[in-house]
């Protein structure tokens, strides 16, 4: 484990794997290096490419510098881009995939972005509350890690409240919670979960958005949407499950991105 100092001071822990071009892998909520989809992902995908996979700012061993901002998390990814020698392609999972795209509309050095299913879903029910960020601050202040996952995934993505349920009785519930305090900050970075159209429009770097066949509708019809608004943009659709493609399927398809 190396760690890395962004703008603000705070300690980015990252780990590089490989050779060739970089690649950073941003995680959406829950995850960081040591768990979630990039921990498969990072392996492959280093056979052709140096692979840096970190912990997102108040994960793992990274720092939590506060107040929070999302331009900080910008600020992060760009340490990293220095780390990788001033440019770097990038590749995002949901909340990872919006601040992929802040990012890069930001004017950072990215080559290439691949994103998975950036969640611009809104919130046609009214149903995810509108001061969600500062509802999860309050609970992780009070030390409620687990309410703060259940609110997460209940009131903010809207998953059934069968997920959660069935979660606490998995040895993943351990590894969320321990990453919890991270939540507002993904809930500060989906915002209203609308397309920012305006953000998108401005990106001119080549990007390639990414849904799985077995998501939502409502998930697919966001990847079709942010492709279209993307001026260097396309879609394609892998087969996967929901909200995810095996590695296996996913990386092949990063590899003729990034190598085209």
């Amino acid at each position: 484990m190396s760690t890395v100092l962004s703008k603000d001071g705070t300690a980015i822990a990252y780990e590089k794997s490989g050779s060739g071009p970089a690649v950073i892998l941003v995680d959406g909520a829950f995850c960081g290096k040591n768990f979630g989809p990039m921990m498969k992902i990072a392996p492959l995908l280093s056979e052709d490419f140096t692979v840096i996979t970190y912990d997102r700012r108040a994960r793992g061993e990274s720092g939590d510098t506060q107040p929070y901002s999302v331009q900080k998390e910008m600020e992060d990814i760009n340490a990293l881009i220095q780390v990788a020698g001033g440019s770097a392609h990038l590749f995002g999972i949901s909340s990872g995939a919006i601040l992929s795209l802040k990012a890069a509309a930001s004017g950072l050095n990215i080559i290439k972005l691949a994103l998975l299913e950036p969640p611009f879903v809104g919130n046609p029910k009214g149903s995810r509350p509108a001061n969600a960020e500062e509802q999860l601050r309050q609970l992780i202040a009070e030390g409620k890690k687990g309410e703060a996952c259940t609110f997460y995934l209940r009131k903010v993505i809207g998953v059934p409240a069968i997920v959660p349920f069935v979660l606490k009785f998995t040895s993943n519930w351990s590894k969320m919670k321990h990453h919890a305090a991270s939540l507002p900050n993904d809930a500060a970075v989906c915002g209203d979960f609308n397309l920012p159209k305006g953000i998108l429009t401005s990106i001119e770097t080549p990007s390639l958005v990414i849904d799985s066949i077995k998501s939502p509708v409502v998930l697919r019809n966001a990847v079709q949407a942010a492709a279209e608004a993307l001026p260097n943009g396309k879609r394609i659709t892998l087969n996967g499950t929901v909200h995810d493609v095996p590695p296996k399927i996913l990386v092949p398809a990063l590899k003729q991105f990034y190598n085209s």
